[in-house]
């Protein structure tokens, strides 16, 4: 008895640990979407945004802004699963004593992403929405020396 006892267990344990790695993975599959290399063309410059999956909870992009043959801006990003929540970390060279920033999630499913970090400078609000015909935009918000500003970028996929 006491052996059917612990055997059963055994059993529901590792069955409540697969299920939850299986919930970690999900969160992470909602934004499969971003692979992939993305531009968006203007007078003012090149934006590009490169995702790539690094493993099953963490994907990387390079984003940089280019104009002629400067490079005007450049971040690194890293959206990782942690717990429950899905969190960007941006870092940009030069900034915050080149140490990420983290932004939570608020909104993860298959068309848009938002994540918010109120107590940064700017932006406090980043979302990414999917669009039709291989688009996405992203958009920066938040308030800047006291007004609110928002910035969009429609990207294509390339």
């Amino acid at each position: 008895m006491f052996q059917k006892i612990t055997l059963l267990a055994l059993l529901i344990a590792f069955v409540s640990c697969q299920k939850k790695e299986t919930v970690e993975k999900d969160r992470i599959k909602k934004a499969d979407w971003l692979i992939g290399n993305w531009e968006n063309k203007s007078p003012d410059g090149l934006l590009i945004e490169n995702w790539q999956k690094l493993n099953d909870s963490t994907f990387s992009a390079a984003s940089y802004f280019i104009k002629g043959k400067d490079t005007l801006h450049f971040e690194s990003i890293i959206l990782a699963q942690l717990g429950e929540t899905l969190t960007y970390k941006a870092t940009v060279k030069g900034q915050n004593d080149d140490k990420p920033v983290e932004f939570p999630s608020t909104i993860s499913n298959d068309k848009q992403l938002v994540f918010e970090n109120s107590k940064h400078d700017y932006p406090q609000k980043i979302t990414y929405t999917k669009g039709a015909n291989n688009t996405l935009t992203a958009e920066i918000s938040g308030k800047m020396d006291g007004k609110v500003t928002t910035e969009k970028f429609v990207m294509t996929k390339k």
